[in-house]
């Protein structure tokens, strides 16, 4: 069983990069949102997700029992999540703002930077 999830989150965490190697910048933002979700699932399933002890102290007792689930990857996931959304949410509003003001979300087409050269002048070309 061990193999199947980590196979899985092997596939989703390829999808997840090949979606951020595309060219369209939505494609790139689902592959954010994907491999972020891959990266999940992996601190998840460092916590031991087959442990059916909750990861509370009982009373008169000082640490977790032994086969408790590990209560550190399930907090560090949510912070992810949060993060996750938000980098996802700003990346969304970036994309909006870029198709509104250039017409194209394609990434050959947004180079007017490099179209503008060197704001050295002549000073970045000696070599």
């Amino acid at each position: 069983m061990t193999l199947v999830y980590a196979l899985a989150i092997a596939v989703i965490a390829a999808c997840g990069v090949y979606l951020m190697l595309s060219r369209h910048v939505v494609r790139i933002l689902f592959g954010v949102a994907v491999l972020s979700a891959a990266v999940n699932l992996v601190i998840l399933y460092a916590g031991r997700i087959v442990s059916t002890v909750p990861p509370v102290i009982p009373g008169g007792e000082t640490a977790l029992a032994v086969d408790a689930a590990n209560p550190l990857p399930q907090a560090l996931i949510l912070t992810a999540i949060v993060i996750g959304f938000a980098l996802v949410a700003f990346f969304a509003a970036l994309a909006l703002r870029t198709q509104r003001s250039l017409g194209t979300l394609d990434n050959r087409a947004l180079d007017d930077a490099e179209r503008l050269g060197t704001p050295f002048g002549d000073e970045g070309k000696r070599a």
